[in-house]
């Protein structure tokens, strides 16, 4: 039943409390060190090895220093500004139900007893799984260093069905979405074939992370990946100016191919997130672009998840300082560049949605995965758009959101007879304590932004709010994935989105593409010399969808 639906069958037996101004509330974590500075475990980007670190504040920003005995002294900036990066320690959930059934016991370091190990604190949320290492792009910013390495890794149909049993096993909850990446998964030749396994066993997100080539030149294949079961597309989106793509991807005409790939997604009825890779320098000021873009196709788009650039090779000293790009710059720039976000308002680490997890745990009767990453790793916001007056409305402006988090995760820990019925009627009555009515605009609800949470978890509601609501809810996200400059253990043990492997391991996403990097180990052992795919498969590279050639 719809939490809406249960509301209102409960309403009329309980009044509604008073409203009232809360103390502010730290959720709680598992022993960790909050402030600065801070000591903890890092990586030489040089020769690999686990040294010292330490986080410091200077000058207002966030600093990781860090000495190898061979290799000297590194320091790389973490947070540009300090009072973000503090604030989302603070409000980060990270009380991880961690794996109940890890591949690997007795682990005796991190990261290198990968596969997955009991020293793993959060479970999966995501599932990566690499289809290919072909694209039909050469981007120089790809840290899966795709169509260069002079060999084919391409799992076969069953080995990539294994993989998502392997997945669906995980206890105590498995990941419920998986998103099939590359390489450019849709050239998997099997592809189709792969999402109706995905369905079939019960996934209930499949998602796509694709530079939208092939959805874009071919309508009916979007079509038959809507029937076969996808329904996200996580769309490559580098800005709204063909400039932008010779720099980031380095090829003309990909713009015209991103609008295509929306309008298509939008024609066979698929959700898009945008993907941006951020890199400064070459196009931080397109943030607020693509923010306007998703907002002008927030019928279609259901988010953007902005990715500072991760250094995975080796690069000079002044180059990575002048490139580096943190969560706190993209927090600033949309800030300045829209005027739809604060900086230090309206951004929060993205576990504080933990606490609407452990509510539909309660009200659904099973386990909802919920997110418990560290607060290094990703921070965002949500924001309602009208799709008749266009106005844009940050959840922070419609609700408080720390009263709001704060007492949900007190509510939904406590142990009642009728769970399932109070904590939805409960939870309904602490939405509208903490919903900001003077604040609102064009009929906005604590009921309509009730029923539009549900729809980021539940189908079923996300196509009843469209068809009733002219509110789409949008998610402003940023995931700083790393590399061995900035590598913090800790957050590796918290990691959320994790890749599923042929060799019957699963890999956090920072070990798997940074610090011990799996993923070259992976590919190795299970691919085939680039010449013998060629004589196995004479012609593939005709298609037309291709744009660079193997």
């Amino acid at each position: 039943m719809a939490i809406g639906n249960l509301i209102a069958s409960l309403r009329k037996k309980s009044s509604l409390g008073s409203a009232g101004k809360l103390e502010p509330y730290y959720p709680p974590t598992q022993n960790v060190p909050l402030g600065l500075p801070k000591d903890v475990e890092s990586l030489c980007p040089e020769c690999g090895k686990v040294i010292a670190a330490r986080i410091l504040e200077r000058d207002g920003k966030v600093f990781m220093e860090k000495s190898c005995a061979e290799h000297g002294f590194v320091r790389d900036l973490v947070y540009s500004d300090a009072e973000l990066y503090k604030k989302c320690e603070r409000w980060t959930y990270e009380d991880g139900d961690g794996i109940l059934n890890p591949q690997v016991t007795g682990a005796k370091s991190c990261p290198a007893s990968c596969g997955l190990c009991d020293q793993h604190i959060s479970h999966p949320i995501l599932t990566n799984i690499d289809l290919t290492n072909r694209c039909n792009l050469r981007c120089p910013v790809c840290f899966a260093n795709a169509n260069v390495q002079g060999y084919v890794y391409e799992p076969t149909y069953e080995q990539v069905v294994e993989m998502m049993k392997m997945m669906r096993n995980l206890k105590p909850v498995f990941p419920p979405a998986v998103q099939f990446s590359g390489g450019e998964p849709t050239l998997h030749p099997r592809f189709l074939d792969i999402l109706k396994a995905g369905r079939s066993l019960g996934f209930s997100h499949l998602q796509i992370a694709t530079n939208g080539i092939r959805i874009a030149k071919d309508l009916e294949f979007a079509r038959q990946a809507k029937e076969s079961g996808l329904y996200t597309m996580y769309l490559q989106f580098d800005g709204t100016s063909d400039g932008v793509y010779r720099k980031t991807r380095g090829l003309s005409g990909l713009w015209e191919l991103k609008q295509k790939a929306v309008e298509n997604a939008r024609e066979v009825g698929l959700r898009v997130v945008l993907v941006p890779t951020i890199i400064k320098t070459i196009n931080e000021d397109q943030v607020g672009n693509i923010l306007q873009f998703a907002v002008d196709n927030s019928d279609v788009i259901s988010g953007i998840s902005y990715q500072p650039v991760a250094f995975t090779g080796r690069i000079p000293t002044e180059e990575r300082e002048r490139q580096r790009y943190t969560l706190s710059d993209l927090a600033r720039d949309i800030e300045a560049q829209t005027g739809y976000l604060k900086a230090l308002e309206d951004w929060y680490p993205l576990s504080v949605t933990s606490p609407f997890s452990k509510l539909l745990t309660s009200i659904w009767k099973y386990d909802v995965a919920k997110i418990t990453s560290h607060a290094d790793c990703g921070i965002g916001s949500y924001i309602f758009v009208n799709r008749k007056t266009r106005s844009v409305i940050p959840i922070t402006q419609a609700i408080d959101i720390e009263g709001f988090a704060g007492e949900l995760n007190k509510l939904v820990k406590q142990k009642i007879a009728n769970i399932r019925a109070l904590t939805a009627l409960s939870a309904q009555h602490l939405l509208r304590k903490f919903f900001r009515e003077d604040r609102v605009k064009d009929g906005l609800t604590a009921e309509i932004c009730l029923e539009l949470f549900q729809g980021v978890v539940d189908k079923e509601a996300q196509r009843r709010v469209e068809l009733v609501y002219n509110w789409d809810m949008l998610l402003v996200g940023g995931m700083h994935f790393q590399d061995s400059y900035n590598y913090n253990v800790d957050r590796v043990k918290r990691c959320c989105i994790h890749y599923a492997a042929p060799d019957g391991r699963i890999y956090p996403f920072c070990t798997y593409n940074s610090g011990p990097v799996f993923r070259e180990k992976i590919e190795r052992r299970f691919s085939v010399p680039l010449q013998e795919w060629r004589d196995r498969n004479r012609g593939a590279e005709e298609a037309d969808y291709y744009l660079c050639r193997t």
